[in-house]
């Protein structure tokens, strides 16, 4: 078994986060067997250490996830049922019950679809439109779009990005999409001399693509009624997610475990727990830098 640490990843950061999970998921998945697993080291900043039975340096990981989450040929069938989650209830009902009953997209498509949101209670004025997970923080405002940009990611991301994302300090040297999941996304008025909304958006196109991987470990679900989302819950200032760093050896299966029950609850093998506030300011949902709750 050969151990890589994902050197640029820092646990703290939720989109390095949700980048290092789903780096081990579309990894696990491709080979289909246990021989993939991840834990957390303490470096001053949490770094995940990967497990693979054959990749056994960063050249051979990123040989594998390119040919796994680069060009058009990485796009689920899910990100294609349209630009953003504003289905209404009976429209995205129909696209769940379809791709049960045909499956036509597998299991890979249902599990997206399940982390996209349900049909089950509406949000919303009229309570019409579908509820949505709670990482969706975008739709369609000022052009941008949660499930258009999903595709525009994996169309446009190249081994070099995946590179700087997982081994390299972070340069925020990529152009758009972002997914609004790093709190470095978050550029408020206050304090600038100019309206930053003109800036050009800067990035880190390699870990905003690993990071919509890591999706389907956050499945949503009527609690109550309401639409819940795996590890988002309600914080003194509205939703917060929070998420686990863990210093043993786990497979996929125990992390997807792990991630579901850690909300907020020390459990044995749990070195740290952060949390990130999500807010809403204008016309976007943004998160805010993590704090560690051990």
């Amino acid at each position: 078994m050969h151990k890589t640490e994902l050197t640029g990843v820092d646990g703290s950061n939720l989109l390095a986060y949700l980048a290092a999970l789903g780096t081990l998921r579309v990894l696990t998945l491709a080979d289909g067997a246990p021989e993939v697993g991840m834990e957390w080291s303490d470096r001053g900043v949490w770094r995940p250490v990967l497990h693979h039975a054959s990749a056994g340096s960063p050249d051979e990981l990123l040989d594998l996830l390119e040919l796994l989450v680069c060009g058009e040929g990485s796009i689920d069938a899910a990100w294609k049922i349209g630009n953003d989650l504003t289905m209404s209830c009976d429209e995205y009902g129909k696209v769940l019950r379809d791709n049960v009953e045909n499956g036509s997209g597998g299991r890979r498509t249902l599990d997206f679809l399940a982390a996209f949101g349900g049909d089950v209670y509406g949000a919303g004025p009229k309570r019409e439109t579908m509820s949505d997970t709670g990482f969706r923080t975008m739709s369609g405002a000022g052009h941008q779009h949660f499930l258009g940009f999903m595709r525009e990611l994996a169309s446009g991301t190249e081994r070099e990005h995946l590179k700087r994302a997982l081994f390299a300090e972070w340069d925020y040297a990529d152009e758009r999409p972002s997914l609004r999941w790093d709190p470095a996304d978050y550029r408020p008025h206050a304090l600038r001399a100019v309206d930053p909304s003109g800036d050009p958006i800067r990035t880190m196109r390699g870990a905003n693509r690993l990071a919509v991987e890591a999706l389907p470990l956050f499945p949503t679900a009527p609690v109550g009624r309401r639409i819940r989302t795996t590890a988002f819950r309600d914080g003194e200032a509205g939703a917060e997610v929070v998420w686990p760093i863990w210093t043993d050896r786990l497979e996929l299966g125990s992390v997807a475990s792990l991630v579901a029950s850690s909300v907020g609850t020390p459990r044995p093998g749990v070195a740290q727990i952060f949390r990130a506030a999500r807010f809403t300011e204008g016309k976007y949902r943004n998160f805010s830098p993590s704090r560690a709750m051990l």
